[in-house]
């Protein structure tokens, strides 16, 4: 009986031990996308996983003992699980599993150092992180570049997400999901065109649609035509009535040059006869 009893102890200790277990607070941050802004004050070491990854796996047990001295440290200890937050994932281009990030103030990092408590704990308290070359302000996550990836990274997510709830939710057929998407983005297009056109043409008007000059331009055209007409009329005579008086002055000289130009012989008077 007495041994029994020892057991029942011992059973009911260690239930009570796993719950504790269970019930405590992992000393690891959970970042999300919305917490972006977290990340440029203070320091931080984050690592970027997924649940599937073996490496990230083997990793948390060190990552858990780690985040146990971050307040003596002061410095936070996170992690990002890029399988459900693709902003975070897009802004630092996270292209192999586990990565870490060293983050100070605005600055960040790669860290590629030992994967144990140990080696994250002197990386911190030795300030091993200066000996590193920060991410470039042009490529660093905070740019406007890696923004925008994030936000395409963030749509790809939401695209993701609409294509379950279609195939999966609605019933529609993978193909019947993938018309409704080139549908969709042929109508966004076709719209987007159709706004920058518009705009377009209020900030730079065409030729066509610019106003007259003079309000009643139209009005006098005719008229318009008809004084032209007159005045190149008018001038083309002009040009016959001075050409014809040219050539007349010229035939007037050659005329009364002509006989003076032919020398007359003198004529002498013929010998008289004398009858005596």
């Amino acid at each position: 009986m007495v041994a029994g009893g020892q057991r029942c102890a011992l059973l009911c200790l260690a239930l009570a031990a796993g719950s504790a277990a269970l019930g405590k607070r992992s000393p690891v941050k959970v970042l999300s996308d919305g917490m972006w802004q977290e990340l440029l004050q203070g320091e931080w070491m984050v690592e970027f996983y997924a649940p599937w990854c073996p490496a990230c796996q083997s990793l948390q047990p060190e990552w858990e003992k780690f985040a146990e001295w971050g307040e003596d440290l002061e410095v936070n200890v996170a992690k990002v699980d890029v399988t459900e937050q693709p902003g975070l994932s897009g802004r630092f281009i996270i292209t192999a599993l586990p990565t870490i990030y060293h983050c100070k103030d605005g600055e960040f990092r790669r860290y590629q150092g030992g994967r144990t408590k140990t080696d994250f704990i002197n990386f911190i308290s030795d300030q091993e992180w200066k000996s590193i070359e920060p991410v470039s302000s042009w490529f660093g996550p905070s740019s406007f570049l890696m923004s925008s990836m994030s936000a395409l990274f963030q749509l790809s997510m939401w695209i993701r997400h609409c294509h379950g709830y279609l195939t999966e939710s609605v019933g529609l057929p993978v193909w019947g999901s993938y018309a409704v998407f080139v549908l969709a983005t042929l109508f966004s297009g076709l719209t987007l065109g159709l706004v920058m056109v518009f705009l377009a043409d209020c900030i730079c008007p065409s030729k066509r649609h610019r106003p007259p000059p003079y309000p009643y331009s139209r009005k006098l055209a005719p008229e318009s035509a008809q004084l032209l007409k007159k005045l190149d009329e008018e001038q083309e005579a002009d040009k016959e009535d001075i050409s014809d008086d040219e050539t007349e002055g010229k035939e007037v000289p050659s005329r009364n040059s002509s006989p003076s130009a032919v020398r007359q012989r003198p004529v002498n008077p013929a010998p008289t006869m004398d009858n005596s």
